[in-house]
């Protein structure tokens, strides 16, 4: 009752538009959204993914509340919303943030999902305008650093079966880009990534698991650092369009995987001991794909 008061108070002091009662910087927008169910319910626990379009970076992530209601302060620009729910239809939408606005809530309904048709079979190529391969590790005593990976290349050879289809990822990692150039350079160096040893990390699927719904998981080897481990990226498939310049054929998906630094011989503990600032043993790995119909030709690995 308290929140419904407060925002009944809200809606009146700025003329009905629904959304939270907080104060936002100067030169600051904001984003809201309230999203509803196929039964016109709110739905609260929906993952909400806010990604600013120029530098693929996430600017802001988390969960609709109980009432449905996703709010973000943002800086000005142009952002990439995801919304989705386990079961239902993903809401994506282009937002253009502007300085000094207010609050001004917009309904989403997500839809139940359909089944998706599978991409096609044959060779399909990660377009890198649309692709962005992204990475969050927890900063040893401070917050949490995020960063991508600017140069990559990578495709999917899609078969009959679905399950037997595979994937390959090619990603520079001289190509790390965390916002810091002195952090940037000693990933770079021997007490890291060591690129001038290493210079590319390699993922090559194995397997495809359906999971249900929209969920698969790829089954696969990654190779970092001169090693390799067997790793899961759970992927949700975000289907296939006719879209894009040349109206190509485009599917897109949603990966993820947790990689533990000490699996590739990156020993953080010793960095620590020696008074090297690091990343912590974990690191979230997150993959977000468009990739384009190319050939019913078979891509070939990395070597």
């Amino acid at each position: 009752m308290p929140l419904g008061l407060l925002r009944r108070r809200f809606q009146r002091a700025t003329g009905g538009a629904a959304g939270p009662a907080f104060p936002v910087p100067a030169g600051a927008g904001v984003i809201v959204r309230e999203v509803l169910d196929p039964v016109n319910q709110p739905m609260g626990a929906a993952d909400v993914t806010v990604t600013e379009l120029r530098s693929h970076q996430v600017a802001a992530r988390g969960t609709t509340d109980p009432y449905g209601y996703f709010t973000a302060v943002l800086p000005p620009g142009s952002y990439s919303l995801l919304i989705a729910a386990e079961g239902l239809e993903p809401h994506r939408e282009t937002v253009e943030v502007l300085a000094d606005t207010g609050p001004a809530s917009e309904r989403v309904w997500l839809q139940s999902a359909r089944a998706l048709e599978l991409p096609a079979p044959g060779t399909w190529l990660f377009d890198p305008p649309h692709t962005a391969i992204r990475f969050i590790a927890k900063h040893v005593g401070m917050a949490h650093v995020h960063g991508r990976f600017e140069r990559f290349e990578g495709g999917l050879q899609v078969a009959q079966d679905m399950t037997q289809s595979r994937v390959h990822v090619r990603i520079d990692a001289s190509s790390i880009n965390t916002g810091n150039n002195t952090r940037d350079t000693h990933l770079r160096s021997g007490d890291f990534l060591d690129v001038d040893r290493y210079p590319y990390i390699d993922f090559v699927s194995s397997r495809f698991a359906y999971r249900g719904g929209s969920k698969w998981t790829l089954l696969g080897s990654l190779t970092m650092h001169g090693v390799s481990r067997s790793v899961s990226l759970h992927t949700t498939y975000l289907g296939t369009v006719n879209g894009g310049y040349g109206e190509e054929l485009r599917c897109a998906a949603l990966a993820t995987a947790e990689l533990h630094r000490e699996d590739y011989t990156l020993n953080w503990r010793t960095m620590l001991a020696r008074g090297i600032a690091v990343v912590g043993p974990t690191v979230q790995l997150e993959l977000d794909v468009q990739a384009m119909y190319r050939t019913h030709d078979t891509p070939t690995p990395p070597e």
